[in-house]
């Protein structure tokens, strides 16, 4: 076997990888040995025909194909360690040469390589302060909510139609003078403001008085989904036949010790306060993440191969394809459900990759440059974390961890620590 380096251009190493007939013979031999069964020649049995005597039923290149599927891997293995090159990517086999038995095989094959990251300023992101404030809208907002849910319907013995209130009422459209299928209903119970109903409907009862009956006059919206009433102007008539309206329990000691642990409604604010901070703490540090990583990655030069493009969007669509089997839904059916072009589905998605690719490198290199390392107990928290997200001991995981599976975990804590000194490095705007 031999190699040689055609170009390397763009990141990408183009390799002739040569196998000598000799090896490529024993490939041959190879995939004869593994397939001879599968063949059937009047006068022989299944199994004993003689390879010459298939290739010349079946064709002279009938085990070639599987052949290289035997030979490459090795013959390739045996090139990266004769030109010392490291690639980043699988091989791309852009084209076979020749290939038979008398000749051997010559392999054209594309691989990418490590792009140079040319850092420019990673310190200094704008992001906004990591300290939660919760404004007094907020507090009612949140108490509202908790008042809301633990509200209850009164019955009114007369009034009018409010925005929230339920109503119980008779209805019945009419098209053209005439009744429609579906557009009637007697006791019907309708929240004011759900957009249970057509654009208008509700809006249309607000103000009507208790027995009072209403006709209501509004068109079907032009993506109705019955054809036969798309866009058509309809009237109802409705009768309404019953109000009730929400009353909320007042935000006293009494309703924090009806609706939760606490005694008072000052610890019950104190609470939900935390709650909220805990929350807001969350969005405020993913948002200054986001800042921070965006602002060195922008500032960054990276040259990626269209190889590690193509690689990323692959697992992608491969993730994408698992979760649509999870929902029973197989790709065909998505692109027929949705009228996409898988073609231009795939592009798509390669921008989105090549910005992961680049964040990446990129934060791997400001690492590098930082030297930020992964400390032994910071291992130790992360085995202790995956090994229960498997429902595993930690120590029993840690023993059987593959030298592959710990470099990813270091590199998980390396990365998390980047981010974070990127945010330490980054201006504050309160």
């Amino acid at each position: 076997m031999s190699t040689s380096v055609e170009s390397i251009e763009k990141n990408i190493a183009t390799l002739k990888i040569e196998i000598n007939p000799e090896e490529f013979s024993k490939a041959v031999k190879k995939s004869y040995d593994k397939n001879k069964k599968r063949f059937s020649v009047p006068g022989f049995r299944k199994g004993k025909v003689p390879k010459k005597i298939i290739e010349a039923h079946y064709g002279q290149n009938v085990f070639l194909e599987d052949a290289i599927d035997i030979a490459f891997p090795s013959a390739y293995e045996g090139a990266l360690k004769e030109t010392e090159i490291k690639p980043v990517t699988r091989p791309d086999l852009e084209k076979i040469e020749k290939m038979s038995e008398e000749e051997g095989a010559t392999f054209i094959v594309k691989v990418g390589l490590k792009p140079e990251i040319t850092l420019g300023e990673y310190k200094g992101a704008d992001i906004e302060t990591l300290e939660p404030v919760i404004s007094e809208e907020e507090m009612a907002a949140e108490l509202g909510k908790m008042q809301d849910q633990n509200s209850r319907l009164i019955t009114l013995d007369e009034g009018v139609v409010k925005d929230g209130a339920t109503v119980t009422i008779d209805y019945e459209g009419f098209l053209d003078g005439e009744p429609f299928a579906g557009g009637k209903d007697t006791d019907y119970d309708l929240i004011i403001g759900s957009g249970s109903f057509i654009p208008g409907f509700e809006e249309a009862l607000m103000g009507a008085e208790l027995g009072e009956e209403t006709t209501v006059k509004l068109s079907f919206p032009e993506d109705y989904h019955a054809e036969e009433l798309k866009g058509k102007p309809v009237e109802f008539k409705v009768l309404l036949k019953g109000i009730k309206e929400k009353e909320l329990p007042a935000l006293d000691d009494e309703f924090a010790k009806d609706t939760s642990e606490f005694d008072t409604l000052d610890e019950l604010r104190a609470d939900v306060e935390k709650r909220l901070k805990a929350v807001k703490s969350t969005d405020l540090k993913a948002a200054a993440e986001a800042a921070a990583v965006k602002f060195a990655v922008d500032n960054a030069l990276v040259d990626i191969p269209y190889i590690m493009v193509e690689e990323e969007v692959d697992r992608n669509l491969e993730n994408i394809e698992e979760q649509m089997k999870q929902q029973g839904i197989s790709m065909e059916d998505y692109f027929k459900f949705t009228n996409a072009n898988p073609h231009d589905f795939r592009n798509n998605l390669k921008a989105d990759a090549e910005r992961n690719i680049k964040t990446e490198l990129v934060l791997a290199k400001i690492s590098d440059l930082e030297a930020i390392e992964a400390a032994e107990e910071e291992i130790d928290e992360e085995i202790k974390v995956y090994a229960q997200a498997y429902g595993h001991d930690a120590e029993e995981y840690k023993k059987n961890l593959n030298d592959r599976m710990l470099e990813y975990l270091k590199s998980n804590i390396k990365r998390r620590k980047t981010v974070d000194m990127l945010i330490e490095v980054a201006v504050v705007t309160v």
